[in-house]
């Protein structure tokens, strides 16, 4: 599938399809490319927009978890996208979802979150990226997925160019100490959305008990798992991924 994308101001983001919108957001290391299959999949039922987050760019004072969410509050506002959407998050993503949920309630339909932090993430395998180090970047990467051959070399290659960067590199590693900070056990006990958690049980990442505990906390969630899968669901099993979603969203 050849991604096309937009250009509105500041942002960058994908807008595919028509009807009721799935607003997709991308976890740290990701990009727009992660959505690929559920936009294949998705796009002759639903509007797609992905915008593409800006991890790399903020300014440094700013690089956190409510910098982000400053960012998807503005970019839903200049779209004007239709409200209430569907809010999709993976990883870093669930977890800004989540926050949005939280201060903007009645904007949400429904809310697909997989293998999201905010409670409990296992970073990068618990040590950041070493700048330049291509071998350490391979094994990260791979450490993302069950299969390690679903990390193809075109994705390792665009970890380790953001890797190479210093500016790049402080704003991820400030991103991801803002992401542990942020716990949200007490707080997310108020979301009472609709909610489908779908995780790897794999994952190595956010493993299994964290999905059994947003479980337990989100009081309207029902939990989807897929065997031999690590963070990344919807890339690594995405014809049973979107399955579960539809099945979500036709209830």
């Amino acid at each position: 599938m050849n991604i096309q994308t937009k250009q509105f101001g500041e942002f960058t983001y994908i807008d595919e399809g028509e009807g009721e919108v799935l607003l997709l957001l991308h976890g740290l290391f990701g990009a727009l490319s992660n959505w690929e299959d559920m936009l294949g999949y998705f796009k002759k039922k639903y509007r797609l927009i992905v915008p593409m987050l800006p991890i790399y760019d903020m300014p440094l004072q700013t690089a956190g978890l409510e910098g982000l969410l400053a960012f998807t509050e503005k970019f839903v506002t200049a779209l004007q996208l239709p409200l209430p959407l569907h809010l999709v998050g993976n990883s870093l993503g669930g977890h800004i979802a989540l926050m949005y949920a939280l201060k903007h309630p009645t904007h949400i339909n429904k809310m697909i979150l997989t293998a999201s932090s905010g409670l409990f993430e296992n970073s990068m395998g618990g040590t950041y990226p070493k700048r330049g180090n291509y071998e350490f970047i391979k094994e990260k990467v791979e450490y993302t997925f069950y299969d390690a051959n679903i990390a193809k070399k075109e994705l390792v290659d665009e970890v380790f160019e953001v890797t190479k960067s210093i500016p790049k590199c402080m704003r991820m590693v400030a991103i991801a100490k803002s992401a542990q900070r942020n716990n949200l056990a007490k707080a997310i006990q108020d979301v009472k959305l609709p909610t489908l958690l779908v995780w790897g049980l794999n994952d190595t990442i956010t493993p299994p008990y964290v999905a059994h505990e947003f479980n337990r906390l989100l009081s309207n969630s029902q939990l989807r798992f897929i065997d031999a899968c690590g963070h990344a669901p919807m890339m690594e099993h995405p014809q049973v991924f979107n399955e579960y979603v539809e099945q979500f969203l036709k209830m």
